[in-house]
């Protein structure tokens, strides 16, 4: 077995012929200013390496289904083990999913119903909320169903003429208007605040209620909620993008009449263990849920138990002891996400992988870090070889060696600026190194706030009817544990107040999607091009005259081979440049329109002289961006990027005063960057915007006007207030200890 995995001449995205060496066996921490160059060397060249040889060694059908990696650009690497990645995207959006499932602990507690419950229901499946055998018929085993919200269906300020019934089609005009107006049972002319509770009811539900009217509609009336269910919630077919729109506005969610949120069929629901249903088991907390399964002493389910046992300790292990089997994954942070995923891995027996961890204390307070290094030194000590992305000091203290890529980002990066101890790097003179010496002053002198905007009476998750003021036009920052009920807060704050949310998901699903078409600078840039060559503007877009004719502007061509692994090759035609040879030719200040894929949004600012591309870009450059390749397929970006460019959307588009509500913005930035982003949060506040901030990193914290920390514990040991005030007069919480020790 090799020693090192060598790596010669990396040369994938902005890496320069990169040359490094990186011991077996150890914990290895990549640093470097976002944009460097660290996710290129050990996401897209190793990781991406070492998936792509153990899929070769897969038939071509089994290849087909797997994972596909792009072989990255190198001359050697060698020394690799079967990969293991555990990157920061959530687990997905399936309302099917919680934690027990994704995690395999919910098939292990189905099993044990059905071997040793009482009564005796039947085999797992009848336990199974995903099973016609054992889903709740109402709900389809979703344990919500959606239902009108009736109270956002009228404006009762004005009358049926001037439209007050605000659903699609049925205001003056509408499809659907003269089945109320003109039927003689309703007034047209009267706000609906003026008509009797009989009348208002009549309109909204007909029936009984119809049948009371001095005027009797027509037999065949329905009711504005019939007929709105009729043609949105009772239909089959595949629902348009309006369509959707409308549901989101009028319906709402509520929790299923008959399982009361169970998800399962009644014979399920009677089935008990320890005097509990599999229903009681899936809401209690998973620290509570492996001390009480030690409890079945049952020798025929043994095996069940303990394997049940293990899942939920290792759960607990990693900080997850909080959650319950039944909360959706689609309500987990990006780092509750990148826990749960690491479970599965716990128990391994297997050993000399290589696990690649993408910043592993995503969501995680200062407290809650010891956990997850635990885990990342237990995995290393198995004999596994771990590489970690990290930005955080706690993290790169425990490393057995820290490789850092810059100097800078972008064009400016992919170079190996330090390998070696975190005691040398704090003397490295590396941008890193600054970064950990440097600290963001305490706010002494916080911004006044203008008003109050006030959650009330909040019971989400774990939260105790809490009543919470959010000072108004400054930066808040909601603080605590994990699990604290941080992100509970902030959804009450958006349920409750119209809000503009600016979360991780991804900003776009087409490859196609770039820096260039997403900030509307494409004409532009045509209409530059075209100034200075005389060329019509169209020439220069690679969808229309001026594309390569044989790859049609893609660059690459694109051969099926059915069952294996399709073929991509760079056009031999244009040589990746998408553009015909007549239109290359023509250049602005030595660039053509091709090598514009390859610039960064800070060099375009300084290299291209047009007054609206520098608007268009200035914002995303401003938000710490400026790495970015103008031609760089969104698609690409983590988390923490797709949320720093809707930042800069909303600078540049933000007009009247609103609510902004951001989660854990940090994600993704280096130290050094962080001041960046505090000048775009304190620009927002300047444009007389209030800015709510979910956020663990302390040099956010420092900044903030106002600070509401959580707690004290996570889960039912959280969701009450311990501080709301400004961020110097904190003390005698976890966020405080974390705020004084660092």
């Amino acid at each position: 077995m090799p020693k090192f995995i060598r790596i010669r001449g990396a040369r994938t995205n902005n890496l320069k012929n990169l040359d490094v060496d990186l011991q077996r066996g150890r914990l290895t921490v990549f640093a470097g200013v976002s944009g460097s160059g660290k996710s290129s060397l050990v996401f897209d060249t190793i990781a991406a390496e070492a998936g792509h040889q153990l899929n070769e060694t897969f038939p071509p059908f089994t290849r087909n289904r797997l994972p596909r990696w792009t072989r990255p650009e190198t001359d050697e690497i060698g020394g690799l083990s079967p990969v293991v990645l555990i990157d920061q995207r959530r687990i997905g959006g399936n309302a099917r999913s919680t934690v027990g499932t994704i995690t395999d602990a919910w098939t292990y507690l189905r099993l044990l119903f059905s071997r040793a419950g009482t009564p005796h229901v039947g085999e797992s499946n009848r336990f199974s909320f995903n099973d016609p055998a054992g889903m709740c018929p109402t709900c389809s085993g979703l344990g919500e169903i959606v239902v009108s919200a009736v109270e956002r269906f009228l404006d009762l300020d004005r009358s049926l003429a001037e439209g007050a019934i605000l659903l699609p089609g049925f205001g003056n005009g509408g499809y659907w208007y003269t089945q109320y107006a003109d039927i003689g049972a309703f007034d047209p002319g009267t706000p609906l605040r003026d008509w009797t509770p009989d009348e208002r009811a009549a309109l909204l539900y007909g029936g009984e209620h119809a049948a009371r009217l001095g005027t009797r509609p027509p037999k065949d009336y329905e009711g504005v909620v019939e007929r709105f269910e009729r043609i949105y919630l009772h239909t089959s077919d595949d629902l348009s993008d309006r369509k959707r729109e409308t549901i989101e506005r009028f319906t709402r969610s509520e929790t299923c009449p008959d399982c009361r949120g169970d998800r399962l069929n009644e014979a399920a629901r009677t089935a008990t263990v320890l005097g509990r249903t599999i229903g009681d088991l899936a809401r209690m907390e998973i620290t509570e849920l492996a001390a009480l399964v030690e409890e079945v002493r049952d020798p025929a389910v043994a095996p069940v138990v303990a394997a049940l046992g293990d899942k939920l300790r290792a759960m607990i292990t990693i900080g997850l002891g909080y959650l319950h089997l039944g909360r959706a994954t689609a309500t987990l942070s990006g780092g509750e996400s990148q826990r749960v995923k690491t479970v599965k891995h716990l128990g391994s027996s297997l050993v000399e992988m290589l696990y690649v961890f993408d910043e592993p204390t995503v969501g995680l307070h200062p407290h809650d870090i010891a956990s997850m290094t635990a885990l990342l030194l237990r995995l290393r000590d198995k004999g596994n070889t771990v590489l970690v992305v990290e930005h955080d000091p706690a993290v790169m203290a425990i490393a057995d060696e820290i490789v850092e890529i810059g100097p800078d980002a972008g064009a400016g990066g992919g170079r190996l600026v330090f390998q070696g101890s975190f005691g040398g790097l704090r003397s490295a003179g590396t941008a890193t190194s600054a970064a950990l010496a440097a600290r963001t002053p305490l706010n002494t002198a916080p911004r006044p706030p203008k008003g109050m905007i006030t959650v009330t009476g909040a019971t989400r998750n774990n939260l105790r009817n809490l009543t919470v003021d959010i000072p108004a036009q400054v930066l808040t920052v909601l603080t605590g544990v994990a699990g604290s009920g941080k992100s509970s807060l902030a959804a009450e704050l958006v349920a409750q107040h119209d809000a503009i949310v600016l979360d991780q998901r991804p900003v776009s699903v087409n490859r196609r999607s770039t820096p260039i078409t997403y900030t509307g600078i494409a004409g532009a840039v045509r209409k530059l091009f075209a100034r200075h060559s005389g060329l019509p503007a169209g020439m220069f877009s690679a969808n229309s005259g001026g594309g390569c004719p044989d790859c049609k502007g893609l660059g690459v061509i694109y051969t099926d081979l059915a069952f294996m692994d399709g073929q991509e090759n760079v056009c031999e035609t244009c040589h990746g440049r998408r553009f015909t040879d007549e239109v290359l030719r023509h250049r602005v200040n030595g660039l053509s329109i091709a090598d514009l894929d390859d610039l960064t949004i800070a060099d375009a600012l300084d290299r291209l002289p047009d007054r609206h591309i520098r608007d268009g870009l200035r914002h995303l450059d401003r938000a710490g961006l400026g790495y970015l390749r103008l031609g760089q397929p969104l698609t690409t970006l983590s988390g923490g990027e797709c949320q720093r460019v809707k930042m800069a959307r909303e600078l540049r588009e933000a007009a009247e005063p609103a609510l902004y509500v951001l989660d854990e913005p940090t994600t993704g930035l280096h130290l050094r960057d962080i001041a960046a982003l505090l000048g775009v949060l304190d620009q927002l506040v300047g444009q007389g915007h209030t800015v709510v901030v979910i956020e663990h990193n302390l040099d956010v914290i420092r900044h903030a006007d106002w600070v509401i920390d959580l707690g004290p514990g996570p889960g039912r040991h959280g969701g009450r207030v311990l501080y709301q005030g400004p961020v110097a007069a904190l003390k005698d919480t976890a966020t405080a200890t974390a705020l004084h020790a660092d």
